[in-house]
Order: structure tokens, then sequence, then C-alpha cells
């Protein structure tokens, strides 16, 4: 029966039980006409509550499933291809645990360090959360899982994350907190996207029609259905008119949805419209292609090829790394968390693992018999100071070779519902870091957080440095194939790494106070921020070493259509080790005073490569790459003029450059009466027009004659001010040339 056949057999009373669940994790069944529908936490793994009794979320006492990397890690491939078979071993899991819909991904934008579930988003970018999640949303979907994106949006703190107002405004809205929803809605096309519970600009999420309805369905034609986060609804019917369809989890209140449509304050339509989302969710799931198991150990592999693939070496100075394992040598593994491997966040996002590798166990594994392995844990998780543990792990750390020292921090310091406060390492780490490397002189450290640490304190200490970020259960097996150069690293940072928390852009706002929190940073997030002021940084977006070297060469643009050009350049491993290079395209606009980023990333290719070998990166670019968003002409437009391509390493490495021209969206500046008279001037159209009715007028003005600083003045007076000096420039005779303009524009425009 289809979905609006089933609809038409509901009652009200049955239509408005499909907008709540009936349990935490399902949703409404009536009859013989709608079953109802297992919905399971995430993004990285399943999260299946046992049939037993326990926690109400089920965080706890969780079936067991594979518990891949978060988004922090598997971001920082860059590897779409790699996410989309992730998304699909997460949904045959989901299948085999009954479950219909995944909520996840989560592309929140990572506008702090200092945000508690960063762990759970890509990337301070909305380019690569786009991509990176769309791949996530196909691979889930490819088995016939439903995928929820969320959460939508403006979520970027846990800091009174239920209550706070995001306030922001149109153009970083557009530029930076919406792109990776609008790219992942209308290329992949996800079955659900999850509401958050924060406010945009003081209206709640959940009952925020203009995001839910206006900007969702009818601009990005999403045609699937919106849920609420838990416990996100404040008012069911002011949310459903707005355009969500589903509370979760249920609060019994369904009779105010029928209470307001017999009392005519609800459209009856809009309560059967959410429950045909209902029904058609219901549709596009699968259940006819479910999965009785998994293997769980090809996806305990995929797990660790995941974290393999994300690591990022950020230092490696006299190739410190990687160590070799036949070699005759005395290695000391220091640090709990080699022992004790951290893999993933704390919260709803948390994983029952199959199993785990920790990093010292497959170390000793991997090693020939003439590498000796010696551990000390040197600091307890709890983060206090014990000097017995610290002598230890010196006094191993002085007969050694080469000090693997794992630090990190504890699950208690990023989990959901909390922010951090700072951005550092615990004092106990740092002391023993210190400690040991003043009697080893070949220190390598290897990183276990979900959230940007800052290195900059510490990192003189230590000649290598390996971000493994949260590794999944197969991220101990993963950072010992990296150490010992089985496999090069191949991840980049997706996020910048600052010197100081109080050089992070969004610091004096960050996390807002009274229920505000003001973007006041606006488009400047992250690198944006960063490069357009060339501020320095521990390490740049996109950074990341590998055991070989890389060239770019041959950078060829070619045009393939109306603001569309095709661009290509030429990778070659210059060094002795396979590897994969990541290379990076950013559209880049050279102002003396920047009015948008300096430049923002476009396009990425990630490509692997043996030694001596070279191959092409190809990137599409759009008019949507140029494009800006104009609040007052409440659209993008794309402004004539040159524009650079760069290519590089990352965004402060940039290889290669070349110089684009593009006519613009041929509507220029939409010009109003109000639109100063320097604006007129400088417009194609608009210039010539104000021209010639200037120079019709008994008291001319001569524009090219006039003083110079006269003229600057004139430039910035909106030309209906201008009526009163200039008697032929009426204010009708302006309205009749804005008009003009505006359907001179129409009839020319072109698609951005």
């Amino acid at each position: 029966m289809t979905a609006d056949a089933a609809t038409d057999r509901l009652t009200l009373e049955e239509q408005a039980s499909l907008t709540s669940g009936s349990t935490t994790w399902n949703t409404t069944p009536v009859r013989d006409v709608v079953l109802a529908l297992t919905l399971s936490d995430g993004p990285h793994g399943i999260r299946r509550q046992k049939d037993v009794p326990g926690d109400p979320l089920g965080i706890q006492g969780s079936r067991p499933a594979t518990c891949f990397p978060p988004a922090v890690t598997l971001g920082s491939s860059w590897d779409p291809a790699l996410a989309v078979r992730v998304g699909a071993a997460i949904a045959r899991e989901a299948s085999a645990l009954g479950i219909d819909v995944v909520l996840g991904p989560g592309v929140n934008i990572k506008r702090s360090p200092l945000c508690g579930r960063n762990f759970e988003y890509f990337s301070e970018d909305p380019h690569i959360s786009g991509v990176m999640g769309a791949a996530i949303v196909e691979g889930i979907q490819s088995l016939g899982v439903g995928a929820c994106v969320k959460h939508f949006a403006v979520n970027n703190q846990e800091t009174d994350r239920m209550r706070v107002s995001a306030d922001v405004d149109e153009q970083t809205l557009r530029e930076i907190y919406l792109p990776a929803f609008e790219h992942i809605v209308r290329e992949a096309k996800p079955y659900a996207v999850m509401c958050s519970y924060n406010r945009v600009n003081g209206v709640h999420a959940s009952q925020h029609r203009r995001l839910l309805t206006e900007v969702l369905r009818e601009e990005w034609g999403f045609d699937g259905l919106v849920m609420s986060d838990w416990g996100a609804v404040n008012d069911r019917v002011a949310a459903l008119a707005a355009g969500l369809d589903l509370e979760m989890p249920p609060t019994g209140t369904d009779d105010q949805i029928v209470t307001a449509v017999r009392e005519g304050r609800l459209d009856p339509t809009v309560v059967s419209t959410a429950a045909g989302r209902l029904l058609t969710l219901r549709d596009r799931v699968d259940r006819a292609a479910r999965f009785e198991d998994w293997d769980v150990d090809a996806h305990h592999e995929l797990a660790r090829e995941a974290a393999r693939s994300s690591a990022v070496l950020l230092k490696n100075d006299g190739g410190l790394l990687p160590l070799d394992p036949t070699a005759r040598q005395h290695v000391v593994v220091i640090g709990e968390f080699a022992r004790t491997l951290r893999f993933q966040g704390g919260g709803s996002s948390h994983v029952e693992p199959t199993r785990t590798d920790s990093p010292l166990d497959a170390l000793r594994e991997a090693v020939g018999p003439d590498t000796e392995v010696a551990f000390a844990p040197g600091f307890t998780l709890d983060g206090e100071r014990d000097p017995a543990l610290v002598s230890e792990a010196v006094a191993l750390a002085a007969r050694a070779d080469v000090a693997l020292v794992f630090l990190g921090l504890p699950e208690a310091a990023e989990t959901e519902g909390l922010d951090r406060t700072h951005i550092g390492l615990p004092a106990a780490q740092l002391d023993l870091l210190r400690e040991v490397a003043g009697t080893c002189a070949r220190v390598a450290v290897v990183l276990a957080n979900g959230g940007v640490v800052s290195v900059s304190e510490w990192e003189e200490h230590a000649q290598a440095v390996l971000e493994g970020w949260l590794p999944g259960q197969a991220g101990g097996a993963a950072l010992a194939d990296l150490l010992l150069g089985r496999h090069s690293p191949s991840g980049r940072l997706t996020e910048t790494i600052p010197h100081r928390l109080e050089d992070v852009p969004s610091h004096l706002y960050f996390p807002g106070a009274d229920g505000h929190v003001v973007h006041g940073e606006g488009r400047y997030v992250g690198y944006r921020h960063y490069d357009t002021l060339d501020r320095p940084v521990a390490y740049p977006f996109g950074h990341g070493l590998t055991y070989t070297t890389f060239a770019y060469s041959d950078l060829t643009a070619e045009q393939t259509g109306d603001n569309r050009w095709t661009v290509e350049v030429t990778l070659t491993n210059t060094g002795n080790r396979y590897a994969h290079e990541v290379a990076q395209l950013y559209v880049a606009h050279d102002e003396a005073r920047p009015t948008r980023p300096r430049h923002e990333l476009r396009g990425f290719a990630k490509i692997g490569l043996e030694p001596g070998a070279s191959a092409r990166a190809r990137f599409e670019l759009t008019g949507r790459d140029l494009a800006q968003w104009s609040t007052g002409r409440n659209r993008r437009r794309i402004s004539p003029g040159a524009f650079t391509v760069e290519v590089g390493a990352s965004s402060r490495d940039i290889r290669l450059r070349t110089v684009l021209t593009t006519p613009g969206d041929g509507r220029g500046h939409d010009l109003t009466a109000m639109s100063t008279l320097g604006e007129w001037l400088d417009h194609p159209v608009g210039g010539p027009a104000v021209r010639q009715a200037l120079e019709q007028a008994s008291v001319p003005i001569e524009l090219a004659q006039t003083n110079p600083e006269l003229l600057v003045l004139a430039r910035g007076v909106p030309l209906l001010k201008l009526c009163g000096l200039v008697p032929e420039l009426t204010p009708e005779t302006v309205e009749r040339l804005a008009a003009h303009l505006a359907e001179e524009g129409a009839q020319h425009a072109r698609p951005s």
C-alpha cells in the first residue's frame, strides 16, 4: 500500500500518533497499516540496547558491534570511498541487529576546539564535511537502511545546548553552517534529517519553519522525514506546523495535535503530510533485504584500515619514524593509553566493541626477535601524578634507543553534554614527557584525543608526533602499522591546530551567556581566519606528513561551460615508499582589504602512488565555488573578475597557482534607489544610464572634471539623495532606472 493510500486509511488520531514515537527507539505502529521502525544511535557504529532492563537511553549495556573510528578520525582520511565502505558496513550491522534508521552522520562545523562533541563531527570546513557526510549516507543507504543527518542546524557547542540561541548572520549561515547539510541533501538524498536542540536566532530549531520547510524542503528539495533530537521539542503544535514530522522520544502529547486541528489552530493537512512522510520512510527502508549477521573479522579489519588511513603525522624530524621492526633495538612504550586504548568518545555515540586491539600488544606482536619492547604506564587515567610511575618510565627510557610516548585525553574530558575549558593535555602527562625527553634522545609522541589539543608547549620534547585521534576498536593495530612502517601515514588535518586557545577566532564569543552565543567571527572560522589575517598556527588545515615526498607539476585549467572549469595537476611520488598524497584545491581572492576569506577549500583528491610514479588529480569547479551569499539580495552572487586557483598539500603549503576570470552571474549588483552613486556608476548597465541622466540635467555634473575629493564624497551618496541637487533626477526617474535594471538582470542572469 502506497504512503498516500495508507495515510487515507488512518483517522486523525492515528495520523497524530505517527508524529511521535512509541518508545525511546521505536516509531508508532498503527493496526495493520504501519509497523514500528527501529532507530539507533551511531554514527560510527550501532548502539542497540540489549533486551534487558537498562538505562532509558541505552547508552550502557548495548549489543556488541564494530566501533569504527568516529568522524574526527574518518574525516582526516580525506577518503570518501573509504567512508562509503564504512557506511555500508555500519548498515549491514544495523540490518542484522534489526535497525531501520541509523542516527548519523553528524556534520556540524567545528567552530571551537572546545566543543565536547567535536569527535562526532568531521571538520571546521563545510566542503569536506559535506563530501564525507554524503559518502557515509551513500554507504548506509546502499543496503536499505536509512541515514539521519544531524544536528540541523548551528549545533556547535554542548554548553546550554537545549536552550542557547546561536545568533548568526545570514551570510555566515549560508556559507559556513548550512552548506554541508545542503550538499548531503542534494547529492546523497538522506531518508531523514534530525533537528538540533538549540535555538537559531531566537527560534528553537524544532519549530524553525524557515529552516525546516523553506530552506530544507523548498530550496534544497528534501523529501524525507525530519525528526527531533531526543527531547528537543518544546511545542508539539508549533513544531509540526514548522515542518518537524516526528518527535522523539514520545512525550504523550499527541492529543495536543488532535485538539489543535479540532479547534482550527492547525491545518489537518499538516498532520496527514507528516504522517505520510513517516510512511514514506517505511517504504524506503528495505526490510526484505535483512542480513542475519556480519563478518566480524572483516569489519574489524575495515576499522583498522580506516584508523590507519586517518592518523596524521604532524612532525617527523630526522626521519625518526618509521621504526624498523627487524632492527636490534630497545624500544620503550610509555603511557597508559598504549595499554588501555582510548578509541571513542562518551555519550550517545558510545559503541560496545566486538573486541579491541591495544597498541602495546600490537607492537609486541609485530616486531622481530631482535627488538625488545618494554612498557611503563607513566601515568594513570584519572590524571593524578604518581612519582613511582614516572620514575619507572624514566628509568626505562634512559636505557632505550627510542621512546614511544602515548599521551591523550581521558574520556571524561570530552563527551556529549560538556564542553572543554582548555585545549591542553593533562599536566601529569606533560611532566612525564619532559622527564622522559631528558633521558632519551629519540622520542615519538602518539596522541589519543577527539578534540584538538595544543602542542606548542611540549612538542619541542618530541622528534615525531603522530595524531591518532580516536581510532576505533582496531586502533591499536593500526597505530602499530604506521609506527613500524607497514603503511605510510596518509591522514590530513581537517581542523587547524592553534598555538593557543586565545588565537581561536571564536574565543571571545564561545560559549556565550544569558541564553545567547553570538557568532561574532562570522565566516572566519578556522583556517579562513588564520590564513586571511596571516596568523601563525601550530599546524595548518590540511597538513599531514608521510614517509615519502611528492612533487606537484603541470597545473591546467580548462573552461568547460559558463562558470565551469576542469582543473588538473600531476602528482609524482619522489621518494622511495608507496604512499598517498591529498591534493587540495582552494579558490583564492587577493584583496588589499579582505571582504571575504582569502581562500576556501573547493576540492580534494587522495591518490596512492608507488615510488617514481605519477598521476593526474582532477577537480571540477563551478560558479557555486566562486559565489558569496548576498543577504540584501537573498541569493548567491558571482562577481565578475579574476580569481586564483591554488593547489597544494595544505592551506599553508600551496604548490601551484593559476589565475582565471569569470564574467560573473550576469546580474551584477542589484541596484535600488538607495544604492550609492558609486555603485550605479560602476555597474555595466546602471553606469551609462545614470551618466546619461546627469548629462541631460540643467545643472550638469561633469564627472570627469569634478574635484577628486568631491567625487569621492558624491560616490558614497545614495542616488535617491541626489534628487534634490539635480532637478531632472527625480525619485520617479531613479525608481524607473532601478526597475529597468532589474528586468535586464532577470533576462540575462546565468545560473550559479
